[in-house]
C-alpha cells in the first residue's frame, strides 16, 4: 500500500524505496505517540502523504535550480518500466494491451498535473479504495473539503482526458 501510494502520488518509481523507508522510519518514531483515536493504517496513509508532499517540494527546488533529471538523461514518459507492464493479460490482444498502458500513461499524466491535494484525494479514494472518512483523517481535511477535491479532480480531468480525445 504504501509503495502504490508513492508511485500514484509522486508520479516516479525512480526513489520509492527511499521514501517508503522513510515512511516506515517515521510511523516507527510516532508509535509511541500515537494515541490510537484513528486507524493504524488512516495514520499511515497521513505518513505517506506527507512524505509525498516532501517529495514534491523538494523537487520543485531542484527543478528551479536545475534542468530535472529525467531531460537530462533523455528519460522519457515510457522508459519506466514495470513488470506489470511486461507481463501477459489473459484475454486481451497486444493492441488492446497497448491502448490500454496508452491510456494509463495518459490519465497518469494528467492525474500529475493536477493540484497535489487534488491528487491525493482521487489516488486515495479511487485507487486505494479509501471512504471520505478515512481520507479526511488521513488529510486532516473536513469531510466535505474531501468531497470538494475529489469533484474538482475528477472534472479536471474528465476535461483534459475529453480534449486529448478531440486531437
Amino acid at each position: 500500500m504504501v509503495f502504490r501510494t508513492l508511485v500514484r502520488l509522486t508520479g516516479s518509481n525512480d526513489n520509492v524505496d527511499d521514501l517508503a523507508q522513510d515512511v516506515f522510519l517515521r510511523l516507527f518514531r510516532a508509535l509511541p505517540s500515537f494515541r490510537g483515536e484513528a486507524l493504524v493504517s488512516t495514520y499511515l496513509y497521513r505518513i505517506t502523504v506527507n512524505v509525498a508532499q516532501d517529495e514534491w517540494k523538494r523537487r520543485q527546488k531542484v527543478d528551479r535550480k536545475h534542468v530535472s533529471l529525467s531531460e537530462e538523461r533523455g528519460d522519457g514518459e515510457g522508459s519506466s518500466w514495470t513488470y506489470e507492464d511486461r507481463l501477459q493479460y489473459p484475454g486481451a490482444d497486444v493492441l488492446e494491451q497497448m491502448e490500454q498502458d496508452e491510456f494509463r500513461r495518459m490519465v497518469e499524466g494528467h492525474l500529475m498535473q493536477l493540484s497535489q491535494m487534488e491528487r491525493a484525494v482521487i489516488v486515495l479514494y479511487h485507487q486505494e479504495e479509501r471512504s471520505y472518512d478515512q481520507i479526511a483523517a488521513a488529510l486532516g481535511l473536513p469531510v466535505g473539503t474531501v468531497r470538494t477535491h475529489l469533484h474538482r479532480g475528477r472534472k479536471k480531468l474528465k476535461e483534459a482526458i475529453a480534449k486529448e480525445a478531440q486531437r
